[in-house]
């Protein structure tokens, strides 16, 4: 196999990322930050802030249609249009998020701005957002979509024998290395029993539709008065 030098790149993907020393006849590979795969952008700290782009974009969606979202019309069709049509835009790609706990306050922000601004709520109008959710007949329910969009991702990769499988789980010669990013799956599907449970559930078909298509509901959270 031949390799271009001139247009091969190395990145390393770790919490504390430093360069890799890689040479092709005696000439160092340049180290990058981040490089585009698929559509997706990949850096060198394994966090997907940077992918969030898609909620800039569904703003702007929604801001094209503001006459439509905030007209008289019921209530229950304008919430139909708005999942149809902002969070098609809004979770692109989102099954490959690993989303920190910055980017869910990010993501959960843009989730509130859109119910508000459907409903004409000023945010200086001192409406909270529990009994916005009231108003509006929802509940926190963007993020429960994001776990539904990596479940049914990973269910379908679980069941073959294949990279993407190996590069999930750390596979080595020798057995399976849980890594950080195998972690982090794991507790966005809210899974404590461990990643061979995982990997059980997912050979049932019926048991994996039940537990994360129906199973795993919206975010309910209470307050205290």
């Amino acid at each position: 196999m031949e390799m271009n030098v001139e247009k091969t790149k190395v990145m390393r993907i770790s919490r504390h990322p430093f360069p890799v020393n890689i040479k092709i006849d005696q000439k160092q590979l340049e180290n990058v930050e981040s490089f585009k795969y698929l559509g997706s952008i990949l850096t060198n700290d394994g966090r997907c802030t940077c992918e969030i782009k898609w909620i800039a974009m569904a703003k702007a969606a929604f801001n094209k249609k503001r006459a439509l979202f905030t007209s008289t019309l019921d209530l229950e069709l304008r919430k139909k249009l708005v999942k149809c049509y902002i969070w098609s835009i809004a979770l692109c790609d989102a099954e490959i998020w690993m989303l920190q706990a910055v980017d869910q306050k990010h993501v959960e922000s843009f989730e509130m701005w859109y119910w508000r601004t459907m409903e004409k709520i000023s945010w200086t109008a001192h409406v909270r957002n529990e009994e916005l959710l009231l108003r509006v007949k929802e509940q926190r329910n963007i993020l429960h979509e994001i776990r539904k969009q990596k479940a049914n991702c990973i269910g379908h990769i679980l069941l073959r024998n294949c990279l993407l499988r190996w590069v999930i789980e750390g596979k080595i010669k020798g057995g399976i290395e849980v890594t950080g990013r195998c972690r982090k799956l794991l507790d966005d599907l809210k899974e404590r029993r461990g990643y061979s449970h995982l990997k059980e559930e997912a050979l049932d078909c019926t048991m994996w539709t039940a537990r994360f298509g129906r199973g795993l509901g919206p975010d309910v959270r209470q307050t205290t008065k």
